[in-house]
């Protein structure tokens, strides 16, 4: 009678781990089914006094990476600064990158701006939602749109090619508070997600106190 509940026993366990073996099996083939996300593989510039842009990676692969290298670091990043005012932006240009016939992402550039060139990234975007945002532009986004054929005056003063703050900032564009108080609210966050953490820590070793207290 053991012998025949240890035979039982024995095929059952055969029997669970061939049924998780099957399903280990199957779980990569089901993952490789998933579709991968498309990539990028065209943009469109439109704005006031020109015709629409089209520019492809299958055809002008050169000047699409060179536009998409002006944009496509804005999709997930943290807004830089705060709208500047309407009269200092000057003329707008609209990107908005594709991914295999579908629009993706959205951004409105400024090349001529007062201080140099600014970004601004909608709430609402093609494929969903994020949060508005201004950024400062490459120093390099004029060019970049002048090379496309956008009928923009050669700038001689690109001193990078990173997003970033631009030398020619005037005293009106860099508010000493603003940039106070941006400094401070970041300082803050810094605070308070330190200080979570302390709690947190702080929580783990009273527990392991009161554990070993009570098995002593």
């Amino acid at each position: 009678m053991v012998q025949g509940t240890i035979t039982r026993v024995v095929s059952a366990a055969c029997a669970l781990a061939a049924a998780f073996a099957l399903v280990v099996g199957l779980a990569p083939a089901t993952a490789q089914a998933a579709p991968k996300a498309a990539k990028p593989d065209a943009v469109a510039i439109t704005g006031t006094g020109i015709q629409k842009i089209t520019v492809t990676s299958a055809q002008q692969s050169e000047l699409f990476q060179l536009l998409l290298s002006e944009v496509s670091w804005m999709s997930s990043a943290t807004p830089q600064t705060n709208p500047p005012k309407a009269k200092n932006l000057g003329p707008k240009y609209v990107i908005v990158v594709s991914a295999g016939g579908k629009a993706q992402q959205a951004y409105e550039l400024y090349p001529m701006a007062v201080g140099g060139p600014r970004a601004h990234r909608a709430a609402k975007q093609p494929a969903g939602k994020t949060t508005d945002g201004w950024f400062y532009g490459r120093l390099t986004m004029s060019e970049s749109l002048r090379y496309a054929g956008i009928p923009l005056e050669k700038r001689s003063d690109i001193g990078g090619i990173g997003g970033g703050f631009s030398e020619q900032s005037t005293a009106e564009e860099v508010n000493p508070v603003d940039t106070v108080n941006e400094a401070f609210g970041q300082f803050r966050q810094l605070f308070l997600l330190n200080g979570a953490v302390l709690v947190v820590i702080l929580f783990g070793l009273a527990g392991i106190a009161f554990l070993i207290r009570r098995r002593v």
